[in-house]
């Protein structure tokens, strides 16, 4: 999860041509996510049962190499409860409107520029807690753990998480791309460690969604190209980057329709 700014352009909604959200897959022999398609029409005729299951293993390599092979993920809103929900749960525990702190951040520059630098690492949470909370409207003695109250509301999203180590366990690799708020957002580190390859923190590289570099430094880190893998975000604007590297993307708005949008990428069953 990233900040609520877009990159310039309109938010890209993939739901609304892609039921899942899921960038289309081009059929099998075609050139899906960048890759070459493998011509085997050059292949010695089976004659014989070793010549049969040759070309048997080589068809079933040739369909692999039409599936993406690693997974890219964001945290916030994809693997936890809605980051937004829980923004207006600290709102109404602090005694402002719900929709008070998305709509700070939607509205206002200088509010922006703060989220901006808390993820990007530019500053850390103590220097973002005072001028938030004075933005907010809130007394000063509230600035200190404000991030920590803010996020205080998430829950993690079993099925997503379950999803993500079945993944792994298939010999997919994964990874987290994740706009991190300094020490104010809890990783759970079980987590991190069983169902993860590689993580990739915003405040940790200094490069934050929907920057290119940031999808780049995922895949390499789990040790693929970026056009062999799918990235997953809540965020519409955070997926054109990634599929101008060659990702395949799927927009998140609930496990029931991300699972199987995955199932159908991968080939395997995530549940």
């Amino acid at each position: 999860m990233s900040g609520p700014e877009g990159t310039g352009a309109g938010p890209v909604d993939t739901t609304a041509a892609n039921p899942g959200g899921v960038k289309p897959v081009d059929a099998p022999g075609a050139d899906a996510g960048g890759a070459r398609p493998v011509d085997t029409t050059g292949a010695l005729p089976a004659t014989d049962d070793a010549g049969r299951a040759a070309a048997a293993e080589e068809a079933e390599r040739a369909a692999a190499g039409d599936r993406p092979r690693g997974l890219l993920i964001d945290f916030g809103g994809v693997l936890t409860s809605n980051v937004f929900e829980a923004f207006g749960d600290f709102a109404a525990a602090e005694g402002l409107e719900r929709d008070a702190v998305a709509d700070l951040f939607r509205t206002d520059r200088e509010a922006r520029g703060l989220l901006k630098d808390l993820e990007s690492g530019a500053i850390d949470t103590a220097a973002f807690g005072p001028p938030f909370a004075a933005k907010a409207g809130l007394a000063p003695e509230r600035a200190e753990g404000i991030v920590t109250r803010m996020f205080s509301a998430l829950r993690p999203d079993e099925a997503m998480g379950a999803a993500v180590r079945a993944a792994r366990a298939a010999g997919i690799r994964t990874g987290l791309i994740s706009n991190s708020w300094g020490d104010g957002m809890v990783y759970d580190d079980a987590l991190l460690a069983e169902a993860f390859d590689a993580v990739v923190l915003s405040h940790e590289v200094r490069l934050r969604k929907p920057a290119p570099e940031i999808f780049t430094i995922g895949a390499e880190r789990i040790g693929l190209p970026p056009e062999a893998c799918v990235f997953v975000d809540d965020l519409p604007f955070n997926l054109p980057p990634a599929e101008a590297l060659g990702m395949q993307t799927v927009l998140h708005r609930s496990a029931e329709e991300t699972v199987p949008a995955l199932e159908a990428l991968f080939g395997v069953p995530l549940r």
